[in-house]
């Protein structure tokens, strides 16, 4: 401040003076305000030279320096005293300065002394620092390398112990936290080589093992499908025993035989305890491939792998026949998808739906083309039901993976007829040698377990009341044989119908029933019935049989609804007969007249009548004729078989049939080309051998309980044809036969052309006799002229 004072001093005192020194000029004025105000004096110079004045310029700068210098002298006088001060006060302070130097110095050199020793020791601090930075350093670079050396020596370790995943861990780490600040540029070289060799070496590793498990499981998927299949038929086994207990139960209920509690049995059966194989190599190797992030890579690698195993897998075996490898051959493909299965919902997405849905089509459409190849081929019945029931296992063994079996299920509803026509083809060639074996003789149980195992369980009993032993059956050994196929044949349809996918499959039970009734068994029985070499008592025996077998169709359709599951009293319906039940009906009507034709052939045999009947004879017997004797043997010995074997209708119409033919046979022989004429005397005859048939029609009529039965008949009146032609020729008055009164009540079978052409055949006695029969009673004569008149008007009627 007191410098500025100072200036401000300096520069007012000029200004007084150059106002008082007025010989100064204008342009001594402007160069001085110039330099006094501190103005850029360039243009003036620059002026002067110009001008060529420079002289002048100089004089007056010259001017304004004495000037300045006057100046300067008036302010130092001004302040003489001051100034005197303040030398004196400045040499004071040089000699405090002095004083100050020269302590300063014996200080400076005091220590300079101490410092020396010091500053040695900061040197040696210094050294010492830096040596424990560079130590400090090489420390941390150690123990930075020593933890990437301790990880790959992990790493190492994880690997020869085959812990991969913990080695690939180590290796990220590495990566990710050390690799970059790996300070020793050679150890990071080598790590950074290192790495993805090791990497590699882990792929190929994991690799190897998914290789080593995939050979493994294929060889064990055999096992693991065996062992579902056999689940699933034990499951199938307590379904029908429950199934079946269920049924009994509802049958005792619905016939009032008692009331029944039912109890719901559940099994829990764990899959993993049935079904147990190791999927750990397989979820490593995805893991680790996941980790390498290549895992798609894996994905396909894994899925080409198994499709290329399931595509040998489906190959039949060429060195062993179908029907010894088909267990094998299904249970193989069967375990190949359980595991698939397991992969695809427990790997974590190494399957997705699509690739398993892609190979489970692949598989369906070969294994449908391999069994329709080999049922079309297989020529047993038994041999496609052996493989179709392990196809349904296989089928509801997949089922409960969510696999669509449909197609597995339609290939055996297409195989349905074949089957179905081997198993006819096979219960054909049992039934007619069945057939041919029969000795056609009633069977004789001793026991009652052979009543048991041929009545009863066929439901062939009439009556519910034990037989005494030895019981002799009304059918012989070819009933309960017959009937053992059918039951054989109903169990074999309904297994192979069964689990396929129908649950109402008693129509086609049925239907294939109806089939083997009517196409085989009631076929056969028909060419045994017409084949000619059957006699009377195997007639009679067969028809005897066709009855039963008939009756039995019953117990056939309630067997089969049992066993499809269906109550028993759904088929008792009329409407839910068996076809077969009506033809084989009609066969036992054609056995029935196919008996009755051999009965009469036998019966034409014995009478013969043209033969044994002397039709002109002289004497008038009591007596019948020889031949009526063996024929009433015949019958008693025919009636009293077939009361034994025969039902009641049967019985009639055998017996009625028989005397309706006898009854013919008698006419017929009236009207024979070979009787030329016949007399009374033959005629008396005759009447004999017809009443000893109508004393054995009556007494066999009675004696076999068909009075009971049949009222309004009789066996008597199947002889009434032969009865009123000899009632009309013995008759006093045959004429009345012309009148339609007395006709209708005692003639109405007789027909006039066989009356006219027997009457004209009728001669009282022989030409070389006419003398002697003139002899005759008024009686004769009578009615020798009313036959006579007969035998006119029956030429003028005709």
């Amino acid at each position: 401040m007191a410098m500025q004072d100072l200036t401000r001093t300096m520069n007012a005192k000029p200004k007084r003076k150059t106002v008082n020194e007025n010989g100064d000029t204008g342009e001594d004025s402007v160069l001085v305000t110039l330099i006094s105000n501190g103005e850029d004096l360039a243009p003036i110079v620059r002026h002067s030279f110009e001008t060529g004045k420079p002289e002048y310029l100089l004089h007056q700068l010259k001017l304004v320096m004495k000037r300045k210098e006057v100046e300067i002298e008036e302010l130092c006088k001004l302040h003489y005293e001051e100034f005197i001060v303040a030398v004196d006060e400045l040499r004071g302070v040089l000699v405090d300065a002095e004083e100050l130097k020269s302590e300063l110095s014996s200080d400076n050199f005091r220590l300079q002394e101490v410092g020396s020793a010091l500053l040695l020791k900061l040197e040696e601090l210094i050294v010492s620092y830096s040596i424990k930075k560079n130590v400090t350093e090489a420390i941390k670079m150690s123990r930075h390398c020593a933890q990437v050396l301790d990880l790959c020596v992990k790493c190492n370790n994880h690997i020869s112990e085959a812990r991969f995943y913990p080695a690939l861990k180590a290796i990220d780490l590495i990566e990710k936290n050390y690799l970059q600040h790996i300070p020793v540029k050679r150890l990071k070289v080598l790590v950074e080589k290192r790495i993805p060799v090791i990497k590699s070496h882990i792929e190929k590793k994991v690799t190897s093992e998914v290789n080593e498990w995939l050979v493994h499981i294929r060889s064990t998927s055999k096992d693991i499908g065996q062992t579902a299949i056999g689940y699933a038929a034990s499951a199938r086994q307590r379904d029908e025993d429950m199934l079946a207990r269920q049924k009994k139960a509802e049958e005792q209920s619905y016939l009032g035989l008692g009331d029944f509690s039912y109890t719901l049995d559940v099994e829990e059966v764990s899959e993993d305890s049935v079904l147990k194989f190791d999927l750990t190599p397989l979820y490593r190797a995805y893991h680790i491939h996941t980790c390498l992030g290549i895992q798609e890579q894996f994905r396909e690698y894994y899925y080409r792998n198994r499709f290329l195993q399931l595509s040998s897998d489906l190959q039949i075996s060429t060195v062993q026949p179908f029907l010894e490898s088909h267990q094998t051959y299904l249970a193989q493909i069967t375990g190949y998808f359980i595991v698939e299965d397991r992969v695809l919902r427990t790997a974590g997405g190494l399957l997705v739906a699509n690739q398993v849905e892609t190979m489970w089509e692949t598989a369906v459409s070969k294994v449908t083309s391999v069994l329709e190849d080999q049922f079309s081929s297989m020529g047993t019945a038994s041999l496609i039901l052996l493989v179709k029931d392990y196809v349904t296992l296989l089928a509801a063994t997949l089922k409960q993976y969510s696999y669509e079996v449909g197609p597995l299920i339609e290939i055996l509803n297409n195989s349905r007829d074949k089957y179905h026509e081997l198993l006819l083809a096979e219960c054909r060639l049992q039934i007619t040698e069945i057939l041919a074996n029969d000795t056609c003789e009633q069977m004789v149980m001793k026991k009652e377990s052979d009543y048991q195992q041929n009545v009863l369980v066929f439901h062939l009993q009439t009556t519910d009341i034990m037989p005494a032993f030895p019981y002799i059956a009304p059918f012989s050994s070819m009933v309960p044989d017959c009937c053992r196929v059918v039951r054989s044949f109903i169990k074999d349809s309904v297994n192979y119908l069964s689990y396929g996918g129908t649950m109402n499959f008693f129509i086609f039970v049925k239907k294939y029933l109806d089939k083997l009734l009517i196409d085989v068994l009631n076929e056969s029985i028909l060419n045994t019935i017409h084949s000619g070499s059957t006699g009377v008592s195997q007639a009679m025996q067969m028809a005897a049989n066709t009855a039963v077998l008939e009756r039995a169709c019953d117990f056939f359709l309630q067997h089969a609804a049992q066993q499809s599951g269906i109550p028993a009293r759904s088929v008792e319906r009329p409407q839910g007969s068996l076809t077969a039940k009506v033809l084989l009906k009609t066969s036992r009507d054609a056995a029935y007249l196919a008996l009755l034709s051999l009965v009469n052939s036998k019966l034409d045999e014995f009478m013969a009548l043209t033969e044994n009947v002397n039709w002109t004879a002289d004497d008038n017997t009591k007596r019948g004729n020889e031949y009526i004797n063996e024929v009433v043997i015949y019958l008693d010995t025919l009636m009293s078989t077939a009361q034994q074997i025969l039902p009641m209708d049967a019985l009639y119409k055998v017996g009625s049939g028989a005397l309706e033919h006898i009854s013919n046979s008698i006419v017929d022989a009236f009207l024979s080309d070979s009787v030329k004429r016949f007399n009374a005397n033959a005629v008396i005859t005759i009447n004999n051998d017809l009443k000893t048939l109508e004393a054995f029609a009556d007494e066999r009529f009675h004696s076999t309980g068909l009075s009971e039965i049949y009222k309004e008949s009789s066996f008597r009146g199947f002889l009434i044809e032969a009865r009123q032609l000899i009632n009309l020729l013995l008759s006093s008055q045959p004429e009345n036969f012309m009148n339609p009164v007395i006709r209708e009540r005692n003639y109405n079978t007789l027909d006039h052309k066989k009356v006219a052409t027997i009457c004209e055949k009728f001669k009282d006695s022989p030409d070389s006799l006419f003398g002697s029969l003139s002899r005759g009673t008024s009686k004769q004569t009578s009615q020798k002229r009313s036959m006579d008149m007969l035998k006119k008007r029956l030429r003028d009627f005709n």
